[in-house]
């Protein structure tokens, strides 16, 4: 049953019970005394992404994409473009101490080609770049949000005419041919002291062509992505975080395995996995989700592993390959 969020007037709420009780001395401990490879021991990269490229028109048959760290991604779908959660400062934080990125982004924002569409999953500091959507606005982009993360666009200089906020279960038509599905996800939102006024999403993007599923954030949710999967699969390619996941925290991040349960619920399809090797943002080290992935996954799962900025065709079958070993 397709039930949109709940609102009571100061917050939103999960569908399902989700704790985000926190020991902060115990993490405090752990972040202090642990011993893990949070981040990684040289420098990654540089990556490159080739502008030139990225500037040729989309073929309307096409499903590419285009990992540029975390959450970010360039979506080129049945001939339009698409870009989700866009983060390009240096730090996940709205102070100079918070987490560092590992690596530059593969391509400067002005290097982007022409857009359909910005998706935002929610406001958190490292899927929200308040830099990055300032720069993006002139160029006239439309932004594809949820209910509520309106405001903070506005209030950086949106016009409200390139703002749609959805809810839960909510569409909207892209063009003629493309449509935007808002759908739910376990998770919370929250920039400074505030938590829960505005909504988190994730998102399917249906061409006439080809499914394509971001998932955002979100702790295990296997009933939810069952529902996804049974009004809008099958899907091309699944998009899901796989990092930054702790047993502290275990309702509202998933880990690899969390996320291969998701993507069997939404129904199979290449799995992209997003939210790791970009942040120090939990206590596992930088590329233990993408080892866990690939233990865990087996030969059944289409897993695509490119590098930060490598433009990928889904269609072109698995990309196996584990760049992140040459930095270990």
């Amino acid at each position: 049953m397709k039930t949109p969020s709940r609102f009571t007037g100061k917050k939103y709420l999960n569908t399902v019970p989700t704790s985000m009780a926190m020991n902060y001395g115990r993490l405090l401990r752990r972040w202090l005394l642990g011993k893990e490879e949070r981040e990684p021991r040289r420098p990654l990269g540089p990556f490159r992404t080739d502008a030139a490229v990225l500037q040729e028109p989309v073929p309307t048959t096409a499903l590419r994409v285009t990992w540029f760290g975390h959450s970010s991604t360039l979506l080129e779908v049945d001939g339009k473009r698409f870009l989700t959660d866009p983060v390009w400062r240096l730090r996940a934080s709205p102070v100079a101490l918070g987490p560092k990125r590992f690596f530059a982004p593969p391509l400067p924002l002005a290097k982007l080609p022409q857009l359909d569409g910005v998706i935002l999953s929610h406001d958190h500091y490292d899927h929200l770049d308040k830099d990055a959507i300032r720069a993006l606005a002139p160029t006239g982009v439309h932004f594809y949000c949820p209910l509520g993360v309106g405001a903070h666009l506005r209030r950086w200089g949106v016009p409200a005419a390139q703002i749609t906020e959805l809810d839960w279960w909510q569409e909207v038509q892209v063009g003629e041919t493309h449509t935007l599905v808002a759908t739910p996800a376990r998770h919370f939102t929250g920039r400074r002291l505030t938590r829960d006024n505005t909504l988190w999403a994730s998102w399917c993007l249906l061409g006439p062509t080809h499914r394509a599923f971001f998932g955002g954030d979100s702790g295990p949710y296997e009933s939810g992505f069952r529902e996804i999967g049974a009004a809008y699969g099958p899907f091309d390619l699944v998009m899901l975080e796989i990092g930054a996941a702790d047993a502290q925290w275990a309702d509202i991040h998933m880990g690899p395995d969390e996320a291969l349960v998701a993507h069997r619920a939404l129904g199979g399809g290449a799995l992209l996995p997003l939210h790791w090797a970009t942040f120090n943002l939990a206590f596992h080290s930088w590329h233990q989700p993408a080892d866990r992935l690939v233990a865990a996954a087996g030969p059944a799962v289409k897993l695509l592993l490119p590098p930060p900025g490598q433009r990928v065709e889904v269609a072109a079958g698995p990309l196996p390959g584990q760049w992140w070993q040459a930095y270990r």
